[in-house]
């Protein structure tokens, strides 16, 4: 029942007559309530402490990943690497699929989550740094040193702990140039706080082609073991890997807006049903030789006539 009508009913019960001005200003003062709660959780959602969704914070209006899928790598781009020697990055083109991640050595935040999740899935993967694919880490603070890749790599090397990865595992520097024409191919977004001498970016792997094109992109700082594997046997064309993965990437396909592998539901029932055809096709093959080499029973009217 709503307020008034409770008012309208007892209208005749107003004797003496304050008792109505009571009603009429309870009736009122609710309302008022009412109107002011939902007025204020309007404010609370809508306004300013709650901008939109697609709005990014001050300083982070530059950040973030503008995926180029298939785009090619620049091979001419040219570094230093951990040991001092001038590359390009074409010089681990060719070979094998490679895990490309852009950090900067002296980050106090993310870059370090980020090399820990790629050493922690590395490890959960059977395939081997120098191996099976290749990595190849690069520092867009262009301020950075030889020394300092030398000391990355000498940490997160020891960390992976599997022999060869010393030769599979490349630690980058470069000019601001190369640092430039890089980050712009592979869509990698960021921005230089001056005030407080770090830089606002996201966290993300690339797998490349062994030809140098972008294959697949993965984002944050903890990498699933599976996706990265599936990614490299993608990039690779299943020149590594097996018959179990190329059963998964059947029934698994990469979302780019995600950045993982979802379970095709289509394909799975068609990988079952033909999975369940074999079987039947098979079990039958077998209980018709079984059939077939059982001995057979003697006709007994035959022996007895004899």
């Amino acid at each position: 029942m709503e307020p008034f009508d409770s008012l309208r009913s007892g209208a005749d019960e107003c004797v003496p007559p304050y008792k109505c001005r009571v009603k009429i200003f309870m009736t009122l003062l609710i309302l008022l309530t009412l109107a002011s709660s939902q007025a204020f959780g309007q404010g609370m959602s809508q306004g300013i402490m709650s901008p939109p969704s697609n709005v990014r914070p001050p300083k982070l209006e530059n950040v973030g990943i503008e995926q180029h899928l298939d785009a090619q790598v620049p091979a001419d781009l040219a570094f230093v690497d951990d040991a001092g020697r001038s590359v390009k990055l074409g010089d681990y083109f060719g070979k094998k699929p490679i895990i490309l991640n852009l950090v900067y050595y002296h980050c106090t935040m993310l870059c370090g989550e980020a090399l820990a999740g790629l050493t922690g899935a590395m490890k959960m993967v059977k395939f081997d740094v120098g191996k099976e694919f290749e990595v190849v880490t690069v520092s867009f603070n262009p301020q950075e040193t030889t020394a300092d890749a030398a000391a990355k790599k000498k940490d997160f090397v020891a960390r992976y702990g599997r022999s060869g990865a010393a030769s599979g595992w490349h630690f980058l520097t470069g000019p601001a140039e190369s640092i430039n024409a890089l980050t712009k191919a592979v869509g990698f977004q960021y921005q230089y706080d001056a005030k407080s001498n770090e830089y606002a970016h996201v966290t993300a792997i690339m797998v490349l082609t062994p030809e140098g094109r972008i294959s697949r992109y993965f984002y944050g700082v903890d990498f699933p073991p599976k996706d990265l594997r599936m990614g490299l046997v993608e990039a690779s064309q299943g020149k590594i890997g097996n018959l179990t993965d190329q059963v998964l990437l059947y029934c698994y396909h990469y979302d780019p807006a995600t950045g993982k592998y979802g379970a095709v539901v289509n394909n799975i029932l068609r990988l079952g049903a033909a999975t369940t055809i074999v079987f039947l096709a098979a079990l039958l093959l077998i209980l018709f030789r079984l059939e077939r080499a059982a001995p057979r029973p003697k006709d007994w009217s035959r022996v007895i006539r004899s």
